[in-house]
């Protein structure tokens, strides 16, 4: 038997983080806390700034300042990760969001909630990029995949229990989602500078000394690798699709195209997490054992066949009634879909990232990686509210699919990453 097909069983029968670094759980309970934390403030954020007596844009903006300054400061928390480390760059970045956030508690105008959000964009920049720098430098090439799905795990858990917790904090006082999310995120930085150790990081500096280049440099070998352009363009993709046209186009096409109550919007939503939480274990072994370009292929065709399932679920629903059961079947199946390639989308691009890394520091590879996620989560809602506007539900889908294909060109013609021996000039 090959080496390869060995470690491909071992692997298979290895739990999620059996043998992984202690540092991958670390990082996914730093995670938990700090989704589950965002997932009770969110809901309430345009309630609380709606009490100002302000426009519902104008409340709405406030969660848009905190995408946009991280989207901005990416690059920014890059330079810090290689320059000061990651663990520092980390804790500094949760003790910004937890301070901001408690401050932004006490706000009294909007003017004062708008800064006091757009300053824990700055920290979650720099936590996002500073952690996955750190999540890809402590585990091995065959470990990427699982260490990324493990690290996702923790905000999709978090993600999920925070705005059912979130009901009961709001209904306390309006105020009190700030104070929680700082104390989750307060509590995050300080396992940050206890739990996380720099042993590994100064074995792996160690075994690559001598081989030097600047940032700069380190990025544009890193655009002209085919791999990392697939990379950026599946991040791409799950920024605009996942975060962006099903956060903000989904619930009115429940609400206004199936002509159901918001809690199917919810169940579908559901449907997605626990069906990507299910996925996470096995999206990440195969991209371990069978290569990480056909873990990015399962990822980019589910995401582009789920929209086309919601296109279908708009014709249905047009074809039959606004009552119709099978639109609303067909909704749920997508959403299935849905997060079943967001389990693969979620670990597979960061393992490519990881492999191009190849142990080193490398925070402006992982900062532009990230900023393309972003981009598209704040490009991707106004996309597509105008489509819809434009159009129809059915014409915003259809181009939320034309826009999970693009991607699938680019990893079609990236080589395989797994096993790369030539990697970047260390830092």
């Amino acid at each position: 038997m090959s080496r390869r097909n060995r470690l491909g069983r071992a692997v298979k029968r290895t739990p999620l983080l059996a043998g992984l670094p202690s540092e991958v759980a670390v990082l996914s309970a730093i995670a938990f806390c700090v989704a589950l934390g965002f997932g009770i403030l969110l809901p309430s954020l345009p309630i609380f700034a709606s009490t100002f007596d302000v426009s519902a844009l104008q409340a709405s903006s406030v969660i848009s300042v905190f995408a946009l300054v991280r989207f901005v400061t990416s690059p920014l928390a890059g330079t810090l990760v290689d320059r000061l480390g990651e663990r520092t760059v980390l804790a500094t970045g949760l003790f910004i969001v937890a301070i901001s956030s408690a401050a932004a508690g006490f706000s009294q105008n909007l003017p004062q909630l708008l800064v006091l959000r757009g300053a824990g964009g700055l920290g979650s920049s720099m936590f996002t990029v500073s952690a996955m720098a750190l999540l890809l430098r402590v585990v091995d090439s065959s470990q990427r995949g699982r260490a990324s799905g493990a690290f996702q795990g923790g905000f999709l858990l978090g993600g999920v229990a925070g705005p059912a917790v979130g009901g009961l904090v709001v209904a306390w006082s309006i105020r009190a989602p700030f104070f929680v999310y700082a104390l989750t995120v307060g509590a995050a930085g300080v396992v940050a500078l206890t739990m996380l150790t720099k042993a590994k990081l100064r074995d792996r500096e160690h075994a690559v000394a001598g081989d030097e280049s600047g940032k700069l440099e380190q990025l544009r070998v890193a655009l002209k690798d085919r791999a990392y352009q697939a990379a950026l363009g599946a991040n791409l993709v799950t920024g605009m699709i996942v975060f962006g046209f099903r956060s903000s186009v989904v619930p009115l096409f429940v609400v206004e195209g199936l002509d159901r109550g918001a809690s199917i919007s919810g169940i579908g939503f559901l449907v997605a997490a626990a069906v990507q939480a299910v996925m996470l274990l096995p999206a990440g072994r195969m991209a371990d054992t069978q290569g990480r370009r056909k873990a990015l292929l399962y990822g980019s065709i589910a995401t582009a066949i789920s929209m086309i399932f919601l296109t279908a679920a708009d014709a249905a629903t047009n074809g039959l009634g606004k009552a119709a059961l099978a639109g609303t079947v067909i909704f749920l199946i997508s959403m299935g879909i849905q997060g079943f390639g967001g389990a693969f989308m979620g670990s597979a691009p960061s393992a490519v990232v990881g492999d191009i890394m190849g142990g080193r520091k490398g925070g402006i590879v992982v900062a532009t990686y990230q900023m393309m996620s972003d981009f598209g989560a704040i490009v991707g809602p106004l996309m597509a509210g105008l489509i819809v506007d434009l159009y129809d539900f059915n014409w915003a889908f259809a181009a939320g699919a034309a826009i999970a294909l693009i991607p699938i060109f680019l990893i079609i013609r990236m080589p395989e990453t797994l096993q790369r021996s030539k990697e970047l000039p260390a830092s």
